[in-house]
């Protein structure tokens, strides 16, 4: 099996070898773009499948810092708000918090069933908790753990450690708690933890100990002195399942290996290895049977495939998906306000000018629309690199993105209605 430095390298020579801008097939031109926040501070949102907006699509919530360029520490505190595009885009100051990283920010979002409650980490007393405020009362409530995602019925939330993360994957976790179980490969009481969002109650409902022990034939690469770790959780839009990365590395080997795994949010059973392939990055449920990932499969090498969340999983061939339209990895959802036929997505930064493309792709009609590109200076390169992380409204005609491209990382909105309202025939 390749390695997965081999599969980095090929996906960099496929961006250098393939600039985006070419792939403008359609009549539609580059819709409007806003600058929602403005500087000397700047502004950013972080991961692309959390709830910017709130049910009524005025306010945009956004972290605030005072630097970039470098490393978040323990006593880089940053503020988080919102955007009152109702009142001229007023910046409104909500609180502040000391659990964040450059890529995800602090899980800020907005609680899914509920029309006034925003959740988001902190660092209190020496651990890291999560906050639920809720901006028309002025009520906050704090649960003892952090919140990594949330069910799209808000009644709960998944919670990894990110402690043992920070240690593993430097930028995906938070500074300031230091790991119990640094000293342990595959510890068993550190995992995933089902959070109840009104009580705080929570329960480990999966173990690293465990996972690392499951189907062992679908672990490559490994070793008996690997970490692991469990990354990038995401609830089924039907609440009952939640996807999971269970990634691993030797004290010999550079880069990490990757599983994609499925359980049952309830308590954890029913346990499917969904890609077993070692090199699934990033993903997205399009309905609760469906996953969209960018992954690598023999049939068809590094691509987008959807993934069959059903028993048996790990036989099915994966189906690719928009081959020559997204052909390079990218943040990718659906836009479910339009029966999912639109997927939005970005890329990273082109070899040629060094722009990240935002665009739409049509799924029935396989059509790729521009939406924007972005200019991201070289200083902003791995883990303070600003992706666009692009992220739809409530009612699908807007998109944020987080960009650097006008004095610093600000966030930008771009106003999709026409297109969206007018779909390739």
């Amino acid at each position: 099996m390749s390695t997965r430095r081999t599969f980095l390298r090929n996906a960099a020579a496929l961006t250098a070898a393939a600039p985006l801008s070419g792939f403008a097939e359609t009549t539609y031109p580059l819709p409007p773009v806003r600058q929602l926040t403005q500087g000397p501070k700047f502004h950013w949102f972080g991961y692309y499948d959390k709830l910017e907006f709130d049910p009524g699509n005025r306010y945009i919530l956004s972290n605030q810092v005072d630097f970039e360029g470098r490393t978040p520490t323990a006593d880089d505190r940053i503020q988080v708000g919102m955007v009152d595009t109702g009142d001229n885009d007023k910046w409104i100051e909500l609180d502040k918090s000391d659990a964040w990283g450059w890529q995800q920010g602090c899980m800020l979002q907005w609680r899914p069933g509920s029309e006034s409650e925003i959740v988001w980490n902190d660092r209190e007393n020496g651990q890291f908790v999560c906050h639920i405020l809720d901006f028309k009362t002025g009520k906050k409530r704090t649960l003892p753990r952090p919140i990594y995602a949330l069910s799209a019925d808000g009644r709960y939330g998944i919670s990894a450690d990110f402690a043992r993360i920070q240690r593993l994957r430097p930028g995906y976790g938070y500074q300031g708690v230091t790991d119990p179980t640094a000293d342990v490969g595959r510890p068993e009481d550190s995992g995933i933890w089902r959070v109840d969002m009104s009580t705080g109650d929570s329960e480990l409902i999966l173990s690293i100990a465990e996972i690392s022990q499951f189907q062992p034939d679908s672990l490559p690469d490994d070793s008996p002195d690997a970490h692991h770790y469990f990354n990038h959780l995401l609830v089924s839009p039907d609440s009952k399942r939640f996807i999971f990365l269970h990634r691993w590395k030797g004290s010999k080997t550079r880069s990490f290996m990757t599983r994609m795994l499925t359980a049952n949010l309830a308590d954890g059973s029913d346990l499917r290895v969904v890609d077993p392939s070692g090199y699934t990055s990033h993903f997205i449920w399009r309905d609760p049977q469906t996953i969209t990932a960018w992954s690598r499969h023999e049939s068809h090498g590094n691509a987008f495939y959807h993934f069959k969340d059903v028993p048996g999983t790990a036989q099915l061939t994966p189906e690719p998906i928009g081959l020559e339209k997204m052909p390079l990895n990218g943040h990718n959802t659906y836009l479910p306000q339009h029966n999912n036929e639109w997927i939005l997505n970005d890329t990273y930064p082109d070899k040629v000018k060094r722009e990240q493309h935002v665009y739409l792709y049509h799924v029935p009609t396989d059509t790729r629309v521009p939406i924007g590109n972005f200019h991201s200076h070289a200083l902003y390169v791995g883990e303070w690199r600003c992706d666009t992380h692009p992220r739809f409204s409530n009612d699908g005609t807007k998109v944020v993105i987080d960009s650097p491209h006008s004095k610093g990382r600000q966030l930008h909105l771009i106003d999709v209605s026409e297109i969206v309202k007018n779909p390739p025939a």
